[in-house]
């Protein structure tokens, strides 16, 4: 398998790969607070009115947005309530930290279990969804198995 490189840049630093994962939320405020209790941290500085990035890691970043500003990016139509067109999975570092997880989730506006929880021996996944419908997995992969080293 090829790895994709990206182009050099003209200082030759390279830019740490992120991922922003931009939402279409009704209720900005309750929004934020739900993500405030799965873990997330708000990053004041990409946050406004109409717009709050929430952090999960150095890496991964939620920015979730009113309709209004959704609407600057795309005029493709909001998906339906209760639908959902991605599952997006975050790994987690325990089991305990998984089902804390999906608690969070249905203590605060959210739903937990949307999906059946999966015991596969080697990884334990609850699915959520915040106040929106948008669906998350919380996973934990046991370290008898050998695939969180893999990871890099």
């Amino acid at each position: 398998m090829r790895r994709l490189q990206a182009p050099n840049n003209q200082t030759g630093n390279s830019m740490t790969k992120m991922i922003f994962i931009s939402l279409p939320v009704t209720d900005l405020k309750a929004s934020i607070a739900f993500y405030k209790k799965l873990g997330f941290e708000q990053n004041l500085q990409f946050s406004d009115d109409t717009a709050a990035c929430m952090v999960w890691s150095e890496a991964i970043h939620a920015m979730l947005l009113t309709h209004a500003k959704w609407r600057t990016f795309t005029q493709r139509p909001l998906p339906p309530a209760g639908t959902s067109g991605v599952m997006l999975s975050l790994a987690m570092d325990s089991r305990d930290a998984v089902d804390a997880m999906n608690r969070a989730a249905a203590a605060h506006g959210g739903q937990a279990d949307v999906n059946p929880v999966q015991e596969l021996g080697f990884m334990y996944a609850r699915d959520l969804a915040d106040p929106d419908g948008h669906m998350w997995g919380a996973f934990w992969i046991v370290d008898s198995a050998g695939l969180r080293s893999s990871w890099g």
